[in-house]
């Protein structure tokens, strides 16, 4: 069995563009594992095909399948044939034993976390037809498969539970170098089964989030500020007015946003204001409706007896918004990555 594992792989490239291109705001706060079958297999292309089909069965029967923003955790597969004979014909046909064993894994650390085989018999017209053959025996909910999955779910469980401390203080690093995104994105990658370390990644996450919009709102009026003052003309108001539109509502500088506003309208001439007005009604009717959004929300969590049972306080509906903020912010970021992943001698 070692023998076959080292085998393997030597070298492999996951792609993630699917993942990366369009990430999923759900994606987030849950385990999900990325299937890929190494090129160094030698599969026929048909059947190597079926086999990845049936991985990502395997892992969506049990809510872990999708496209993961994180490429960290991988279900694989080695396949070895145990025996090949030719059946005289016509049609002469080729029957082949092989073994398939399935792995999940953490391909960053290198680490394989559960692993089981299943022995499969296929026939066909030629070779590439008796790998599908034996593939479509795969039963995604075959005991061995779930027992697979419960203990790799319990393994990635466990490295996070065991990493919490370092994925916070490494938040902590980006954040002091003004990386936030990436601070989030490393955040939002704790599933909310690792319940303490969960919540401890939200909260890191808020902090982030507070000081990434408010480094945003300064750099954005400073900007604002700076074309004001070189010369305080109609067209720059307008500059300005689109320029201040980017400002989070939320953001520690906001007020000072509203006081240059105002400062500027002040100083435009009738005509020129009927036109700044158009622009900050656009800005204030975008603000307004980010706090409908929040009103909304706390209304339904006053409202909803049940909900308010399940959650500590009466802003769950509040809290979600938060989440989905921070989510948006981490799928961004996930957006903007490489394409591909390599990640060399995997398996061992």
């Amino acid at each position: 069995m070692k023998k076959a594992i080292i085998l393997l792989l030597t070298l492999f490239s996951i792609s993630v563009a699917s993942a990366q291109e369009n990430p999923s705001l759900d994606d987030f706060g849950r385990i999900t594992l990325n299937t890929f079958i190494p090129d160094e297999m030698n599969l026929p292309k048909d059947a190597k095909r079926l086999l990845e089909t049936k991985l990502t069965q395997v892992t969506s029967s049990k809510g872990m399948g999708g496209n993961s923003v994180n490429p960290r955790f991988i279900i694989t597969a080695a396949v070895n044939t145990l025996s090949k004979d030719i059946i005289s014909g016509p049609p002469i046909m080729i029957a082949q034993n092989i073994s398939v064993t399935v792995y999940i894994a953490d391909a960053i650390e290198e680490k394989v976390y559960s692993s089981t085989t299943i022995d499969l018999k296929g026939v066909g017209t030629n070779e590439d037809k008796a790998f599908i053959t034996a593939f479509k025996r795969i039963n995604p909910r075959h005991p061995e498969l779930e027992n697979l999955l419960h203990e790799g779910k319990e393994k990635i469980i466990a490295f996070y539970e065991s990493q919490c401390d370092f994925i916070l203080k490494e938040a902590d690093g980006l954040m002091s170098q003004e990386k936030y995104e990436e601070a989030i994105y490393n955040l939002s990658l704790v599933p909310d089964v690792c319940k303490e370390c969960y919540v401890k990644c939200y909260k890191k996450s808020g902090e982030v989030y507070q000081k990434q919009i408010d480094t945003q709102c300064l750099s954005i009026l400073t900007k604002a500020k700076g074309i004001w003052s070189s010369k305080a003309t109609s067209d720059n108001a307008l500059v300005i007015a689109d320029i201040l539109s980017k400002v989070n509502p939320n953001a520690a500088c906001a007020a000072d946003a509203k006081i240059l506003i105002e400062e500027i309208r002040r100083k435009l001439r009738a005509d020129e204001k009927a036109r700044w007005d158009f622009k900050m009604k656009q800005y204030e009717d975008k603000l307004n409706l980010q706090k409908e959004h929040m009103r909304m929300a706390e209304e339904k969590s006053i409202r909803d007896d049940e909900m308010r049972e399940r959650q500590s306080s009466r802003d769950f509906e509040v809290e979600k918004l938060r989440v989905d903020a921070y989510r948006e912010v981490a799928s961004e970021y996930a957006r903007n990555q490489p394409k591909k992943v390599t990640y060399n001698n995997f398996i061992r």
